[in-house]
């Protein structure tokens, strides 16, 4: 085993896991990589790149063959995205929020009729004219973000139709997408539960607006943009899962962030280890005092933990992909990959760019980028807080009326 190999041992993955990996992770290096810096740079989303993961079959890898998918199971998505991250996370990420986010609840939980509706073009990727149909997910709000029962939004329900009106922030994919599960106030004293159901639409029906791509600190080159709702006329068929789910479709949003938080676990694991690659190879090659900067305890005690917390994170995000693919209670499992792996990766891209001192502040390295992007694992799909939240609620019970 080299030394850069000590963060990414094989696991014990299948064959067929391995050769998922492989072949994610010369896409990532031929084709996504050298447009990363640029794509940043211009706050441009990769749309070629994404057309060439839907001729790979990548997006739909998670979903079953006979519902229009490729038929891998959850760790083999998750292997995607950490490929993909290591060199752009900005690519990760969208790709992470189309499978887990867009595409993965109306499998899970929409009607035979969307299924078959919905899922097969959103695995394909691409319509007969060539454009992109991703999936998005609409679930934050601009005031309700980790309150996310605080939906604003609301749906009433008129003779034969619902009537939408509200707004989503922070959405990914939505100027690429071609359907959107979001969330509406359907019952505004709801008896138990939160009144929350689930809706699926398509972005060109009358009333659905995408607004311009927010400008953020890192992530440049995803897709992020409010949606706004304006008096949309939805059938009533659009309740995702059909009528029995019309109130109770918020407990169906937080299995699918619980799945997602898997994903962006992955996320964040290929950012560190991009950084960590960066900041070896600098150290292996960078001289000081005649020597390479490498040699100097400082250093390499930096680079011995980036390599420990990395494999570390890696073990928790494995964790929790096997088990959801082994029908097993994940939730935990999952906010302790996203927490660890998110918080490991600032802590990585930090000190990437202190091993390579001046330069790591400049663009000419993309350690700096990464840093950036890091910073978004530890917000989205539940914050750092509510992660920990989450666990010791899970760990402890919930003792807020003992």
């Amino acid at each position: 085993m080299t030394t850069t190999e000590a963060t990414a041992t094989n696991f014990d993955l299948t064959e067929e896991q391995q050769q998922i990996q492989q072949a994610a992770r010369e896409f990532a290096r031929d084709a996504v990589a050298p447009l990363a810096q640029e794509l940043d740079e211009k706050a441009e989303f990769p749309v070629d790149n994404y057309k060439q993961m839907a001729e790979l079959g990548f997006l739909g890898l998670s979903i079953p063959e006979e519902a229009g998918g490729s038929g891998f199971d959850t760790l083999s998505f998750i292997l995607v995205v950490e490929e993909l991250s290591k060199v752009c996370g900005s690519t990760g990420l969208g790709y992470a929020a189309h499978i887990s986010l867009g595409v993965t609840p109306i499998h899970l939980f929409g009607t035979d009729e969307q299924k078959q509706k919905y899922v097969p073009q959103l695995c394909k990727g691409v319509d007969d004219a060539g454009n992109l149909t991703l999936g998005c997910f609409g679930l934050t709000e601009p005031g309700a973000g980790s309150d996310a029962g605080g939906t604003k939004t609301t749906a009433e329900r008129k003779d034969d139709h619902w009537l939408v009106n509200g707004r989503k922030a922070w959405i990914t994919n939505p100027h690429y997408a071609k359907t959107c599960i979001f969330t509406a106030k359907t019952n505004q004293n709801p008896k138990d539960g939160k009144g929350i159901t689930a809706f699926i639409a398509e972005l060109d029906t009358p009333g659905f607006k995408v607004e311009a791509k927010e400008d953020k600190l890192g992530m440049r080159s995803s897709d992020t943009a409010q949606l706004v709702f304006e008096d949309m006329k939805l059938p009533l068929d659009a309740v995702a899962g059909g009528e029995p789910q019309v109130d109770v479709g918020f407990n169906k949003f937080m299995k699918t962030l619980a799945g997602g938080r898997i994903s962006i676990g992955a996320l964040a694991l290929g950012i560190a280890e991009g950084a960590y690659q960066k900041a070896l190879e600098y150290a292996r090659q960078r001289k000081q005092f005649n020597k390479p900067i490498g040699t100097f305890q400082g250093v390499a005690f930096m680079l011995a933990d980036m390599a420990m917390e990395i494999s570390a994170a890696r073990h928790l995000v494995y964790h929790a992909a096997r088990l959801r693919d082994a029908g097993r209670d994940f939730a935990q499992a999952g906010s302790m990959a996203k927490l660890m792996a998110s918080e490991v990766a600032m802590k990585t891209c930090t000190n990437a760019i202190q091993v390579l001192g001046g330069v790591g502040y400049t663009r000419e390295y993309d350690v700096e980028r990464m840093l950036r992007d890091a910073k978004l694992c530890e917000i989205g799909e539940g914050t750092s807080e509510v992660q920990r939240l989450v666990i010791s609620r899970q760990i402890l019970g919930d003792l807020r009326n003992v």
